[in-house]
């Protein structure tokens, strides 16, 4: 992933996105203003470019009349930002010149090593010269500002691009030179796909795979190039392609790899040498893996070494792996069984170089010092041989990445390679691969018994069990977690349970000994550039349990295709994990170590805190986030819910990039997939103390909450912006959240916390003049009275709501106040009242396209036609509404139109399909968290089997119905239970029973003004 950052002194990287370094410290410059002057300065180092040249690399041939003065302004500010920034930048005549020295940009390193790698290829140092050119690529990120600089700066990357490419294609022929073929075809495949069209790289594969001894593939090589270039181009390959094709089929001899410098003869050890460590003897689990690579072994073809690389994250197990398949093939392998840690994730010491390894590997064989060359090529020449001659085992362990394992290999050769490594090593040509990942549940259970012993580990099952979810089922951690178990007897695994559940200080307890998970994580950690720890940092920011690239993308501020290369590069480095394509998780104990890192992590607010750096990359990355989260789902909501009005304050659009979100079935889609992540984004909000985003982004979240049925967390949610929205002291704010805190309140059934909360909301809506708000809490009032019965206090209020709402020509919100007048009217017995209200609604809803709300209208216009008898007209108005709901209803609000439907369809006559939906409305889900769904679903249900003559069974919904609607006070469906369970126990022979509560029923629906029958 590039350099380093290290040493002291003020550092840039332009060659991919663009950074500045002050020693181990990122210097922010500025924004894309800032950014593109400094690059192009960089660009041409020592030199005065005017003014005018700086211009037109910002804007290209669109330049603002005020482009010159915001140069200069953006000089005078990278002046003050960058440490010693006056003696870096400096005027010149007209315009300006960079003043740095070569080792300060990457770009002037690069160009130097060129330079060296063609002085060294003149002088045939071939070896120095392939270094350098290494050492040149190794710089190279990408292409200038990642591609976002514009035509001037695209024109510049486009010449640093062909000159990063000859170097590539150099540094091959060097090595073909050198002798390497099998290994590089990996290396170049992926060049080529990047590149299609360069023929010099699709030679250079061809003459790889021919000293491979795989003269067809090299053949079927130049049959996709040709078929490639006629494709794209109308053109045939080259003159120099078409001859080394011919030579191919030829077999000719000049193709053969240049004569190599005789090396010593190969070292023939005595005996059979072995450093394998020893095999655990409660080694646990792994039976599937173990197979695996077993198997690999017995399906062995060829004459290469068998490699197989196994990967996963710090802790997982890979050496225990590696040393129990080792061991069981030692018969298999007879000439030597070596270890070597290539120490690429070791504390305070740098991978072991291939020179190094080619000596150590030799001593463990028995050679003696003065047959080992001085020289790393001679060391690494004799190693290969020697491998070449000798069937064994090599495990090559703690591998950084395929770089340090690729001399080491050798061919032909009947040797087993084993190398394990934290990251993925994708580029190992030929290699197969074992990746592991946690344990299974009950393989965790077993290692825990295996360390702790069974005797202490039965006793306590399901503590054991809880133990193994919070070591996340990493072996390094259960195995830590039962070794301090077991050295201090007199702690019950609970006791440990109950320390490791402060995730704050979960890492700390993992710790034993010389075994630490936390020093394992950080070791990984410390193995990544600077560039991408500090994208590893902002990630632990994420509140949700998986993050999507866009989300990413937000936080490190990064469009979403660079965000998912990070994204990768962590999955391959095993410090992230992967269960759906594009959705990636931290491993909870990477999780908290990730947060750990990050001072200001969930701690005070960006404006409270000490001032750190850490809290300040915190802060920006989680407003970024949040801006990020209140732009997605502003763009979501308003594609679901047509003719919703925007809240004021949500206008500021994020600056990352959102995700594709054009259609309905897009943002339902996404919504569903980011519930639960947005809910932590509000928590998270919340605990920063950026209570603006919280009660702006709960606004948007409450939405699909309501369409999803999760009425719990909807009032919640609401609570939460109200306490923000209260410590923020926006009296508006305020107001939006009170207001939907009231709804959440009745769809509960919580209609007298409703009450209190839209009377305070309706308070601030009149005191702000907020003609909007007030027709909306007057509205949610009387919906909250009229639950109640009070239908004389809730009519005036819904009229109102419905008057306001015309007058400002908010058609979404009057259709919505329509169905709440139409289902008032329905329940008070007037049914002419509310069929015309009812059709008032649908056809707003239609007209602006709201299809939740058409449906609402619609099921609310068939409860009045069914009221006035008129089944046939409700049977087709449910129809429409029956197809149209589709993912708009929420699953309480299905259940209701299931019962009408059963309703209607039974009074029909339509006996089997009535059965079908009456049982479905029951079915549906749990209505339990919807009382007053339950109370009216059931009492529907309960009257079509008491038609049937089912009375025992309608008894029993009535009567679930009643404990519903009496729970919340739902006065109308309370009475309409105690109604229909006194019809029940007429006829069930109860006749007192029925007496009791035919008159409670009475009594009810006279209080509401309802009359008799209704």
């Amino acid at each position: 992933m590039g350099e380093d950052i290290g040493g002291h002194g003020v550092r840039f990287r332009i060659l991919g996105s663009f950074e500045c370094w002050d020693g181990p410290e990122r210097v922010r410059v500025g924004g894309s203003v800032h950014e593109k002057v400094l690059v192009t300065l960089l660009l041409e180092p020592q030199r005065v470019l005017p003014v005018f040249r700086l211009v037109e690399a910002v804007w290209d041939d669109n330049a603002p009349a005020t482009a010159a003065h915001q140069v200069r302004k953006a000089v005078a500010e990278l002046r003050q930002r960058i440490p010693d920034g006056r003696n870096l930048i400096v005027t010149e005549g007209p315009g300006y010149r960079a003043l740095t020295t070569p080792d300060q940009v990457d770009l002037s390193r690069f160009t130097e090593a060129l330079k060296q790698a063609r002085e060294a290829t003149a002088a045939g140092q071939n070896a120095y010269a392939a270094t350098a050119l290494r050492e040149a690529l190794d710089l190279w990120r990408g292409p200038l500002l990642s591609g976002s600089g514009g035509s001037v700066l695209s024109a510049a990357s486009a010449a640093l691009e062909e000159r990063r490419l000859t170097a590539v294609e150099q540094l091959f022929d060097l090595r073909l030179a050198a002798g390497d073929n099998g290994e590089l075809v990996g290396e170049l495949r992926e060049f080529i796909e990047a590149n299609p069209l360069r023929e010099t790289l699709r030679g250079q594969l061809m003459l790889a795979l021919f000293r491979s001894g795989r003269q067809a593939e090299a053949l079927e090589e130049f049959a996709k190039v040709r078929e490639f270039l006629v494709d794209e181009l109308g053109i045939g390959p080259g003159d120099a392609l078409t001859d080394l094709h011919h030579a191919i089929l030829r077999n000719s001899p000049e193709l053969a790899a240049p004569p190599q410098p005789a090396g010593p003869a190969p070292f023939a050890p005595e005996g059979s040498p072995s450093t394998l460590p020893y095999d655990l003897r409660d080694f646990t689990g792994r039976e599937e893996e173990v197979g695996q690579l077993l198997g690999f072994v017995e399906e062995a073809p060829g004459t290469g070494p068998l490699i197989v690389a196994i990967d996963g994250m710090g802790g997982s197990g890979k050496t225990s792996l590696a040393v129990r398949a080792a061991h069981q093939l030692t018969d298999r392998y007879p000439d030597a069984q070596l270890h070597l840690d290539l120490r690429g994730f070791t504390p305070s010491e740098p991978p072991l170089s291939a020179g190094a390894a080619a000596e150590a590997l030799l001593r463990m064989l028995g050679a003696p010092g003065e047959r080992i060359p001085d020289d790393a090529e001679g060391r690494i020449a004799l190693w290969r041989r020697t491998m070449s001659s000798r069937r064994m085992i090599l495990l090559l362990d703690n591998a950084a990445d395929e770089s340090q394992v690729r001399p080491l290999l050798a061919s032909p050769t009947q040797t087993l390679v084993l190398v394990t490594s934290r990251a993925l090593l994708s580029d190992l040509d030929a290699a197969h691969t074992v990746s592991l990942g946690v344990m299974p549940p009950h393989d965790s259970v077993a290692l825990v018994e295996g360390v702790l012993g069974s005797a202490r580990a039965r006793a306590e099952p399901e503590a054991v069990a809880q133990l193994t979810e919070l070591c996340g089922h990493l072996p390094l951690a259960l195995r830590i977690a039962a070794a301090r178990l077991r050295k201090r007897p007199r702690w019950t695994v609970r006791y440990l349970v109950d320390r490791l559940r402060d995730d704050a200080h979960r890492l700390a307890e993992l710790n034993s000994g010389e075994r630490s998970v936390e020093v394992t994580l950080r070791l990984s950690y410390e193995g990544l550039s600077a560039e991408t720890r500090e994208a590893f940092r902002l990630l632990g920011q994420h509140p949700g349990a998986e993050i999507e690239v866009y989300a990413a993308g937000a936080l490190l501020d990064r469009r979403a295709r660079d965000a998912e290369d990070v994204l990768e590069y962590l999955l391959d480095m095993h410090l992230l994990q992967q269960h759906e394509t594009g959705r990636y998780t931290f491993h909870d104990l990477v999780r908290s170590f990730a947060q750990n890192l990050s001072r200001g992590t969930g701690g005070p607010s960006p404006e409270a805190g000490d001032g750190s750096p850490g809290d300040e990359e915190a802060a920006r990355a989680v407003r970024r986030l949040l801006d990020y989260a209140l732009g997605a789902t502003d763009a979501a909501c308003d594609l679901l819910f047509p003719g919703r009005a925007r809240i004021p304050g949500s206008e500021r659009l994020p600056g990352a990039e959102l995700p594709p979100l054009h259609t309905p079935e897009q943002a339902r889609d996404w919504l569903d997939r980011e519930q639960n992540s947005l809910l932590a984004a509000v928590s998270l909000a919340y605990r920063w103390g950026l209570d603006s985003h919280v009660g702006l982004l709960a606004a948007n979240v409450v939405f699909p909450l309501d369409l999803r049925g999760r009425l719990e967390e909807f009032r919640e949610l609401s609570r939460t912006a109200v306490a923000a929205s209260r410590r923020l002291g926006d009296p508006a704010l305020l107001r939006l959240s009170l207001s939907n805190l009231a709804v959440a309140c009745w769809k509960l059934g919580r209609f007298e916390e409703g009450i209190e909360m839209s009377e305070e909301a309706y308070g601030l809506a009149v005191s702000l003049n907020d003609r909007r708000g007030e027709a909306k809490d007057t509205g949610v009032l009387g919906l909250l009275l009229s639950a109640l019965g009070r239908y004389g206090e809730a009519l005036p209020r819904l009229e109102q709501s419905i008057a306001i709402k015309r007058e400002l020509g908010a058609e979404r919100a009057e259709a919505e106040s329509l169905t709440n007048l139409s289902n008032l009217y329905a329940e008070w017995g007037r049914y002419p009242e509310a069929v015309t209200a009812a059709t008032r609604a649908v056809s707003l809803s239609h007209s602006i396209g709201a299809i939740d709300k058409e449906v609402e209208g619609l099921v609310d216009l068939a409860i009045a036609r069914l009221g006035l008898d008129a089944v046939d007209e409700a049977a087709e108005v449910l129809r429409r509404a029956r197809k149209l709901a589709v993912d708009v209803m929420s699953p309480a609000d299905m259940s209701l139109l299931l019962a009408l439907s059963a309703d209607a369809a039974d009074r029909l006559g339509e006996s089997a399909q009535a059965t079908e939906w009456a049982d479905s409305a029951l079915q549906l889900g749990d209505l339990s968290g919807a009382p007053i769904r339950e109370a009216a679903v059931g009492n529907i249900v309960g009257r079509l089997h008491a038609r049937r003559g089912r009375h025992a069974l309608a008894l029993e919904l009535h009567q679930r119905a009643h404990r519903a609607a009496s729970g919340v006070g739902y006065r109308v469906e309370e009475a309409r239970a105690l109604a229909g369970m006194a019809r029940a126990l007429r006829q069930l022979g109860e006749h007192e029973a029925a007496r009791v509560h035919l008159t409670a029923a009475d009594l009810a629906f006279e209080a509401m003004g309802i009359p008799q029958g209704s």
